[in-house]
């Protein structure tokens, strides 16, 4: 039988990608990211013939729904074509035109040449830290390998030439490596660091700290990070003070004989340091499922690591979005 609405539409149901904008909208500090931009976006659009260019914080909404879907530049303008969401979280409904690919792709290099991702980055945590939601008394590092496209069949018949091959198990991978470091506390991002994949995760711990922490965990790859030359010397005094938790290496930690009182301790040990360093999952988590970046889009480090740093800074208000609306109130 069929049903009968009287005459009226059906009530209205927010979609999941209607409620994520609406929070991000509440809580991306729009303001304070075009006003860091602002400086270097002047006459960065006047290649258009004449016509007027469009705001900043247009352009910065288009970027972020790139980041959030994983959308080319291409796919970006044809998103705003078919989706009037997207138009409006933009501020472009009912616009007489559209940025085209070119206008986005633009923006997107304005970024990387003035090195703005580190900076939004740095101002999205100010913001956080002001409110209480970054302690930084204790950092975790870590890194993970984001794969790059290994496929010969371009315009220069070779793979990214800054992209190297690791074996991780008994599996190779090639592309590069996002190290993080993350507050022990909150589990928010504030420090990002780009490099091939055959780097080995060690030599970049001294770059993912911040300075002002007592206490660093790290898996079983950072052994030995204590005594490596950046960490020591009158250059690095504060770095030198902070007290290193490290996994115990998997084979030592295999052989504890659960039979002996020392040795259960030990690993009861080892499981508080993988309880604290869980937290550095977290953002990976986000980063790949979340945003779904799971593959590199660009050639070269700079590009993928700026994208990187953009993503790992958005990903922080997505992860603390409950705590930042609950103080807006």
């Amino acid at each position: 039988m069929d049903q009968y609405t009287l005459g009226l539409d059906p009530l209205p149901k927010k979609t999941r990608k209607e409620v994520f904008l609406e929070e991000m909208n509440q809580v991306v500090p729009w303001a304070t990211l075009v006003a860091l931009i602002a400086p270097f976006a002047r006459g960065a659009h006047q290649a258009l013939g004449g016509r007027p260019p469009f705001p900043i914080e247009t352009m910065l909404r288009i970027h972020c729904l790139q980041l959030w879907w994983n959308l080319s530049d291409p796919a970006m303008e044809e998103e705003l074509h078919e989706r009037p969401l997207y138009r409006r979280f933009a501020g472009l409904d009912g616009a007489a035109r559209m940025p085209d690919e070119t206008t986005i792709l633009r923006f997107r290099h304005l970024l990387e040449k003035h090195q703005l991702a580190p900076q939004v980055l740095a101002a999205i945590n100010t913001g956080l830290a002001q409110q209480g939601l970054m302690l930084k008394t204790g950092t975790i590092v870590d890194a993970t390998i984001i794969a790059a496209p290994s496929s010969t069949k371009n315009k220069a018949g070779e793979r990214d030439p800054e992209m190297h091959q690791t074996k991780k198990g008994n599996q190779w991978h090639f592309g590069m490596k996002a190290h993080i470091g993350v507050d022990a506390d909150s589990g928010l991002v504030h420090t990002v660091i780009g490099t091939a994949a055959n780097v080995n995760d060690v030599t970049q711990a001294a770059g993912l700290l911040h300075g002002k922490e007592k206490h660093a965990w790290g898996d079983a790859g950072y052994q030995g990070v204590d005594k490596r030359q950046e960490m020591q010397g009158s250059k690095a005094k504060a770095k030198a003070k902070i007290k290193w938790h490290v996994a115990m290496r998997p084979g030592k930690r295999k052989a504890l004989d659960a039979n002996r009182e020392l040795h259960k301790l030990l690993e009861k040990v080892e499981r508080l340091k993988a309880s604290v360093r869980a937290k550095v999952e977290h953002p990976f988590r986000v980063i790949k499922q979340q945003f779904g970046y799971a593959k590199l889009r660009y050639r070269g480090l700079q590009k993928n690591t700026a994208r990187l740093t953009m993503l790992f800074a958005l990903g922080n208000l997505w992860m603390a979005r409950k705590r930042i609306m609950a103080l807006q109130g």
